[in-house]
């Protein structure tokens, strides 16, 4: 099942914020996530908070939670004051949302217009699986206000997907890029994952050459992390497969990064390429550069001014919230000063635009010749920039910056 929620401090009942976190809103750009929680299946790999017919149980109907949605996004509006600062990023992930009706998901964005009003450079992601949508479903999303679009590949070798229990056909993936460009969207992404026991380099560089052969505009590609509680995990446990080797998914991420390269992507984030900086996925910026963002749905986190938050779990207990005029929150924590740059740091050191030396402290700032010496940062202009090598060891870095 899904792992669990963050203790916290209660959330108060109306959702109210410190006055102190209202009063930068939207400095650093203010977006929404709208979580939606339905998959058909439930990938062996997965821990986020989704679940199947199965796991509903009564009460809980996807034919309401569009609605139950907007009303969130309405406590928002009464939350968030008449501040008119309009919304830059809305990102719909799950889950899988694009098991709801197109008409559904425009009617959420169309909510958070109605209530905040959107940039003119709006951008509007809504993650899909290949097998989810076809061209007229892609046409409503375009027309309805989507500028962009993420589709979950994995990979384009069947027994890897069989691994990780992936049930898309992976010759659909070139098709729906193919509608996507027929409906309009100028922003299409994949999502690759390396690292599946069993996937041999061969394996892995089928799939890139095959996301490639698409012509998406951004790549994600993140290495396969066996979390606690999933049925990959038990696996792992009975010995029926292994775990993920860490010099092969170094040797697969050197691989993704010089194919990539070579077919005009730039890496901007440790795990992900774009074509240039338009391409970007702003929302996911918004994330790492410290904005705010409130998030729709159960088990969504949302981050205002330093204040931290997240829904009550389960759909039946969002939705009974939602129904008694309750905010959704099930706790949050206000972040220190200190609390803050430390994530700055874990944040901001995985961009290409890198970190500036002015967020360690002095402990960290000692530290710094010694990752320079060892070929795993460059520092001009005060500014610190992972290099290749030390992409592969992001984690270590950080945590020798972080005395």
């Amino acid at each position: 099942m899904p792992s669990a929620l963050p203790p916290g401090d209660p959330a108060p009942a109306d959702g109210s914020l410190p006055a102190d976190s209202l009063s930068t809103l939207g400095e650093k750009g203010l977006g929404f996530y709208v979580h939606v929680p339905f998959c058909t299946v439930r990938c062996g790999y997965c821990d986020f908070n989704t679940y199947t017919a199965t796991e509903l149980g009564p009460g809980v109907s996807r034919q309401t939670y569009a609605d139950q949605a907007i009303e969130e996004i309405r406590l928002a509006r009464r939350v968030l004051g008449a501040s008119d600062k309009q919304v830059d990023t809305v990102f719909f992930g799950g889950g899988t949302p694009t098991l709801l009706p197109a008409d559904d998901l425009v009617s959420m964005l169309g909510a958070i217009k109605d209530e905040f009003g959107l940039a003119d450079d709006v951008e509007v992601t809504t993650e899909a699986n290949p097998d989810s949508v076809d061209l007229d479903y892609l046409r409503t999303l375009r027309a309805g206000g989507f500028t962009r679009l993420s589709f979950g590949m994995q990979s384009a070798v069947p027994q890897v997907l069989a691994t990780l229990d992936r049930t898309h056909d992976p010759e659909r993936v070139p098709l729906v890029v193919e509608w996507a460009r027929e409906a309009g969207f100028e922003q299409v992404s994949l999502d690759l994952i390396y690292g599946t026991p069993g996937e041999s380099v061969a394996d892995w560089k089928t799939s890139l050459d095959s996301a490639l052969a698409s012509n998406p505009d951004h790549i994600s590609a993140y290495s396969l992390i066996v979390e606690d509680g999933t049925a990959l995990a038990r696996r792992v446990r009975r010995g029926e497969i292994e775990m993920p080797d860490e010099d092969d998914l170094a040797d697969k991420y050197e691989l993704a990064d010089a194919t990539l390269r070579a077919h005009g992507l730039t890496w901007y984030e440790v795990s992900n390429w774009a074509t240039d900086e338009t391409q970007r996925c702003r929302h996911n910026m918004l994330y790492w550069q410290g904005g705010d963002w409130w998030g729709v749905g159960p088990g969504a986190h949302s981050h205002v001014g330093g204040t931290r938050w997240w829904n009550v779990k389960h759909p039946k207990a969002y939705a009974d919230r939602i129904t008694s005029g309750q905010s959704p929150a099930h706790a949050r924590e206000i972040l220190a000063e200190e609390d803050r740059r430390v994530e700055r740091v874990l944040l901001e050191l995985r961009l290409a635009d890198g970190l500036s030396t002015h967020a360690l402290d002095d402990d960290g700032r000692a530290a710094l010749p010694d990752q320079v010496r060892r070929g795993l940062v460059t520092v001009s202009d005060d500014t610190i920039v992972l290099t290749e090598t030390g992409r592969l060891l992001a984690d270590a870095v950080v945590r020798d910056l972080l005395p």
